[in-house]
């Protein structure tokens, strides 16, 4: 017994120096794959780019080659997918033999277009910048629109743009999502540029529908704020709206719509009395039965008061 102890003891203190005698076997053939062989799961689908791996292999400047004995194998492929602004998250590295590596990731999804001078960028929910060649004009359609009054940003894409109200919208758009094309909507509205310390769940936000009546939300989706409606009833109140009249500006729009309220919408027309334009028989709504529109009674507000001349 204390013979093999010793033996054991022995093989364990020579180890390091028969190791550094014995052939590498990491630059045999049979051990290697070229970087752009590497499988992704998911596969990506448009708008993330078909040669990812093709990117990424460019971007973080790793060997053509690579061993699937090295030991810093699967962390060094894990950090370059990572550096990818596509990539939200890499789930796992996992390598095979023969020589096979396999990349799991999560990827990021865009739920927002921000109108900045000189086109659109598109955004993910989290506010991080996507790179805007992987869009087509039909593709920046597709997503909500946000009017920003701020400059674009200085910062890269796969980098978060810090601006909270940037991140107001991204969170509400999101929560719209498939919705917004149904709910006629063609923009979300923020309030001048906000302080760089302001909670996104405290930016007031307003929609814009088609035909140009806006839509008083409130604060951006996660608000906890005492008296603010769940979204998912804001949302309820949208679509009996548009059941009950097809459009945003019937009969006397476009108007300011209000959906904060607890027992009631308000609403009141945008244009003065005069400037309106009267809709047709087919046109006007039942108005029994839009008395009640989502979960609150619809009440008609003043309408704005004309600055009488001098």
């Amino acid at each position: 017994m204390l013979f093999r102890a010793s033996l054991v003891a022995g093989v364990v203190a020579l180890w390091p120096y028969v190791a550094q005698k014995l052939p590498s076997l990491e630059g045999r053939p049979e051990y290697q794959i070229s970087f752009t062989e590497i499988q992704v799961s998911p596969l990506p689908k448009h708008p993330v780019p078909q040669n990812l791996v093709e990117q990424v292999a460019e971007q973080s400047g790793v060997p053509s080659k690579i061993s699937l004995l090295s030991e810093s194998l699967t962390s060094d492929i894990a950090a370059a997918f990572r550096r990818h602004p596509w990539v939200a998250k890499v789930v796992r590295v996992q390598k095979s033999f023969p020589a096979a590596v396999t990349v799991e990731l999560e990827y990021r999804q865009p739920v927002l277009m921000a109108q900045v001078q000189g086109g659109r960028i598109p955004v993910d929910i989290n506010g991080v910048l996507l790179p805007t060649a992987d869009f087509s004009a039909s593709d920046t359609n597709r997503f909500p629109v946000i009017q920003y009054s701020g400059t674009k940003p200085k910062v890269r894409p796969g980098t978060t743009w810090n601006e909270p109200n940037i991140l107001a919208a991204a969170r509400l758009a999101n929560l719209l999502g498939e919705k917004w094309k149904l709910l006629k909507l063609e923009a979300i509205v923020v309030p001048q540029l906000a302080e760089p310390s302001t909670d996104p769940k405290d930016i007031p936000l307003e929609l814009t529908g088609v035909g140009g009546s806006r839509i008083v939300w409130g604060r951006a989706p996660g608000s906890d704020h005492p008296g603010e409606l769940e979204p998912t009833q804001k949302i309820r109140r949208l679509e009996k709206y548009l059941a009950d009249y097809g459009d945003y500006g019937q009969p006397h729009g476009p108007y300011e719509i209000d959906i904060r309220h607890w027992q009631e919408i308000t609403r009141r027309p945008l244009t003065p009395p005069q400037a309106q334009v009267k809709p047709s028989k087919s046109q006007r709504p039942n108005t029994k039965k839009a008395a009640d529109a989502g979960s609150g009674k619809l009440r008609e507000a003043n309408a704005p008061q004309t600055e009488k001349k001098r």
